[in-house]
């Protein structure tokens, strides 16, 4: 099974990709993106599957850019409040603001939220983002990332919009998605990662 899995990632990156990755990392992106097809398009659980049938085809992605990946430390809130937001079904969510990143684009800085959510015991960290290609090349909701904690605070993480993913309400209306807040908008045009699934 192993080996139909790999066969089947292979002849997708032959078919998929117009022109030859140039990189190592090219090469990483297009196999996570190819991977994800897959689950998306096979997986019972995938939102194309598990409720009211999406038909199915490869997500849409901007061609990597490296221009979109960022270091930077982790600045908790000193009082990590916890906020009501909402879904895209109008659905009041809590959520805890836990910190910010700074990003330097262009010589500017912008903060990206980070936010803390319990679901069943489990604790997860997002951040969710609009900017100014939402609702024109991209997902007019807006787009995530997740994150992996790391508790030194001098971690220096690497944010990598290449990897900025469509939640579920993307594809299908049965389901909701948090939704982003004014302060969660980056005024800058983030041309990477995934692009609109609908027309």
């Amino acid at each position: 099974m192993r080996a139909l899995v790999l066969f089947a990632i292979s002849a997708i990156l032959l078919i998929s990709c117009s022109k030859k990755p140039n990189s190592a990392y090219e090469v990483k992106l297009i196999k996570h993106r190819t991977e994800t097809d897959i689950y998306m398009k096979n997986d019972p659980n995938s939102p194309f599957n598990k409720k009211s049938k999406v038909e199915f085809h490869p997500l849409n992605y901007f061609d990597a850019d490296t221009n979109f990946i960022y270091k930077s430390k982790l600045t908790e809130f000193a009082e990590k409040d916890t906020i009501e937001i909402y879904g895209t079904k109008g659905e009041p969510r809590k959520t805890v603001r836990y910190g910010y990143f700074t990003l330097n684009h262009n010589g500017k800085q912008h903060k990206l939220k980070v936010y803390e959510s319990n679901y069943n015991g489990t604790l997860y960290y997002s951040l969710w983002f609009t900017d100014n290609t939402t609702n024109k090349e991209t997902y007019g909701v807006g787009r995530y990332l997740e994150l992996e904690l790391n508790n030194d605070p001098e971690h220096v993480y690497t944010i990598d919009f290449n990897y900025a993913f469509n939640p579920y309400c993307a594809y299908s209306h049965d389901y909701s998605c948090a939704v982003p807040t004014k302060d969660d908008h980056l005024d800058i045009e983030i041309r990477a990662g995934e692009m609109k699934f609908h027309d």
